[in-house]
């Protein structure tokens, strides 16, 4: 394999399963075991688990902690006030540019964790320390911690009779044990568009979880090209392809997390300059009949490239091509219609709100 990437704890289980191990965001990481397709179909219809011990675990407590992380992120924290609620937000720099998406938990009276994206663990860790109070612990806890996702309409049925609790609500965490011995934090977050849990637990206990939630029939393991096709229905975007740090929050879509009311943030006098001005482009979805459009292909207006696909993929649900590309403000209207360059054939292509698939165990 690929020299120099790094290996979950769960790696052996993984070439024990048969999967397919790809390099990806510096890891070794499993593409699929049975095949994209029934994975994706397993996870809509009933469980699958997701290896993402991959990601970035941070805590930052003490004196201070709220304020500090007030400044690091767009959003108000105060919507988290209460113990174990959770928030999706970003970290810019002074420019506005996305340095990563961010879940932050309100663990402890005067704790919280982070969860980041795993090829960002480097750079939000120098930012961080560069930007947070010299008097306030933070811990990079990436290392000795597991984590796997359990998501599909299935999944809260298994996780409750495992711990034997019902999990918190959504966008909340809380302490469980599951099989009466292994202490986890059971967070209702996800990536996928279905209900479920992501479990947290010492990196010594995720292989322990991972056989107990195989030992349900209904429970498929997933690899990272599911993983894609279920939260690309969703529209749910992905640092590196549909935003970094040469494009602002407002411009990926993401001003719902972006206070206006809050004070003072890194980026928000930039932020509110791209408010002020109007944007120029911005991210959409597009419906593709005919092909599948993948990241870079061309996008085109009446013949006239107008912007790339930021990401794309085939939707298993749907039966056909979906992706998100950056397009000037004037076609960002949905119904409005474009072209997708797919090698050497040009197809037709409908800007499309997303989520584009709206049926899923959270919408019913």
């Amino acid at each position: 394999m690929s020299e120099g990437c790094l290996r979950t704890p769960l790696y052996e289980e993984h070439v024990a399963l048969g999967a397919r191990m790809v390099p990806f965001a510096g890891w070794e990481m499993p593409v699929q075991y049975e095949g994209i397709i029934e994975e994706h179909r397993a996870v809509r219809n009933r469980a699958g688990i997701f290896d993402v011990c991959h990601m970035a675990e941070f805590r930052v407590f003490g004196f201070g902690a709220f304020e500090a992380l007030q400044n690091l992120v767009t959003s108000d924290l105060h919507r988290i006030d209460d113990l174990g609620a959770a928030q999706y937000t970003l970290m810019l720099d002074e420019t506005g540019g996305v340095i990563d998406d961010l879940i932050v938990y309100h663990t402890g009276d005067l704790e919280y964790l982070i969860i980041a994206n795993a090829g960002n663990h480097d750079v939000d860790v120098e930012w961080m320390r560069a930007h947070l109070p010299e008097d306030l612990e933070f811990v990079d806890e990436s290392e000795r911690t597991g984590l796997i996702a359990l998501q599909g309409p299935e999944a809260v049925r298994i996780i409750t009779e495992l711990s034997g609790q019902e999990p918190p609500a959504r966008f909340h965490i809380a302490e469980a044990q599951l099989d009466d011995s292994i202490p986890v934090l059971l967070a209702r977050t996800g990536y996928t568009g279905e209900d479920g849990v992501e479990i947290v637990c010492s990196a010594a206990d995720v292989v322990a979880v991972w056989r107990l939630l195989l030992s349900f029939p209904e429970v498929a393991p997933c690899g990272l090209g599911a993983r894609d096709t279920l939260r690309l229905e969703m529209g749910y975007p992905l640092h590196g392809s549909d935003m970094d740090r040469s494009v602002d929050p407002l411009s990926a879509g993401l001003g719902w997390v972006v206070s206006a009311k809050k004070g003072a943030y890194i980026g928000r006098e930039a932020v509110e300059r791209i408010r002020s001005a109007g944007l120029e482009r911005k991210l959409v979805g597009i419906a593709v009949m005919e092909g599948v459009p993948r990241h870079g292909y061309p996008v085109l207006h009446e013949g006239t490239e107008v912007g790339t696909v930021a990401s794309g993929t085939f939707s298993p649900t749907l039966g056909h091509g979906i992706a998100t590309a950056y397009v000037p403000v004037a076609l960002a209207e949905p119904g409005t219609k474009l072209e997708v360059s797919i090698r050497r054939k040009t197809v037709e292509a409908t800007v499309t709100r997303p989520p584009f698939v709206t049926r899923t165990s959270l919408s019913a």
